[in-house]
Formats: C-alpha cells, structure tokens, sequence
C-alpha cells in the first residue's frame, strides 16, 4: 500500500469516526464510555495520520 492510500483511508476511518461521534451525540442518552473511547480512536488517528504527513514531507524534501 502506498502512503498515500493509507493516507486516504486513515482519512477515511477519522471521518467515519467523526459521523458515529455526531450519530452518538443525536440520542437523548448518549453513552459517555463509548463517546469517549470513539474520540480516542479518532485522536489516534489523527496523530497516525499527522505523523504519516511530517514523515512525507521530510522525504520529499531530501
């Protein structure tokens, strides 16, 4: 897999991420536990997916 295509799906599963986050909020009793543990999943991506760019950059520079 390239890295840009796991780029574009690590992008893909932080979105996904994002809509259940929003779905979750929508109901009267939204459950804390899982909120919270869908918003460590997307800040773990986002950190993989922020950390895949600086790596892309310091390539595309040497």
């Amino acid at each position: 897999m390239s890295l840009e295509s796991h780029l574009a799906e690590l992008e893909r599963r932080h979105e996904a991420l994002d809509r259940d986050i929003a779905k979750e909020w929508g109901y009267p009793s939204a459950d804390e536990v899982k909120l919270a543990e869908l918003k460590r999943r997307k800040l773990q991506l986002r950190d993989e997916i922020a950390k895949l760019r600086s790596a892309e950059r310091v390539e595309t520079l040497h």
